[in-house]
């Protein structure tokens, strides 16, 4: 165990590497590793909040401070990746914490898993909200020699407001889109995971359109929507938020969300139909770019 800067670190083996995504997830992977669980970004909409309470911590503050740190990951995926078991899918980096949150730079787990991916010639995708990525970056290029490599910045919405109520460790949208920027021009592939859309906050047509437009200015291949999510765990911690600060709204998040963890079907189709038609408009993810990158130096924050 180590202390630092308000945050716990839990040191553990770790008894599986590639973990199976579930399909309530609504995620385009369908595997994942992850380097923690836990994560200072502490988003109020996590799902992978739900998990600290396997580990007998709250899912809660905990999340955000007591994170879980699996020292020998690496080793443990070097072994999966060569089992006769596993016939080399793509694999999702970061799901249940994000792989570049501070911790990382103490620990610096994922060149390693980086590596072990890339000797495998195994196809992954880095997930983030961080600019230390950019750390990994000749790392990436080493490893897309060998093997099929992208990554995606989580973009749900780009009014900072927003973000420091319910992304309070996250780095700002703008620099997340730098990020993808940068990856880009380096030569990594990335996209924008545009999540989560937050019902009846984020998601009116000028939020969706900047959004969608600020990923196509820095480059972004692919915009991915998704819609919040609130399974058991997520969903006290965000509605508790939503209490506070938008009352309300809850009835309306109640009969949203009346079924389950995922929002009314045709409310998702929705979002989904308009995010892909904006996406089309802007010409994110052709070979063909109908919209040029326009990157304002008075716009630009440092990366690092």
């Amino acid at each position: 165990m180590r202390a630092f800067d308000g945050i716990t670190c839990y040191e553990v083996p770790a008894r599986v590497a590639i973990d199976k995504v579930p399909e309530a997830a609504e995620l385009p992977y369908q595997w994942a590793v992850s380097p923690y669980r836990g994560c200072q970004a502490a988003c109020s909409y996590c799902m992978a909040r739900r998990g600290h309470r396997y580990l007998g911590l709250d899912a809660g503050e905990d999340f955000a401070s007591r994170i879980v740190v699996k020292t020998n990951l690496a080793d443990r995926l070097r072994r999966e990746l060569t089992s006769p078991r596993w016939h080399g899918d793509p694999i999702a980096l970061g799901l249940t914490g994000d792989c570049y949150q501070p911790a990382e730079e103490t620990y610096q787990l994922m060149p390693r898993v980086i590596r072990a991916l890339a000797e495998a010639g195994n196809p992954f995708t880095v997930l983030t909200k961080s600019p230390l990525i950019l750390r990994d970056l000749d790392v990436l290029r080493e490893a897309a020699k060998m093997t099929q490599v992208n990554a995606a910045v989580s973009v749900g919405f780009v009014d900072d407001r927003i973000r420091r109520a319910v992304e309070p460790g996250a780095a700002t949208p703008q620099r997340r889109l730098e990020v993808c920027a940068a990856l880009n021009d380096g030569g990594i592939p990335c996209g924008v995971l545009m999540a989560p859309i937050l019902p009846l906050i984020t998601d009116s047509a000028d939020h969706l359109l900047s959004t969608v437009r600020r990923a196509a200015e820095a480059g972004a291949v692919s915009v991915t929507p998704v819609v919040l999510r609130l399974p058991s765990g997520a969903r006290e911690w965000y509605m508790g938020w939503l209490e506070r600060e938008h009352p309300g709204l809850v009835p309306r998040y109640q009969a949203l969300y009346g079924k389950g963890p995922t929002a009314d079907a045709d409310y998702r189709r929705r979002i989904a139909d308009q995010v892909r038609g904006l996406t089309e408009a802007y010409g994110i993810g052709t070979s063909a770019r109908r919209w040029r990158r326009r990157r304002s130096p008075a716009r630009q924050l440092a990366l690092v």
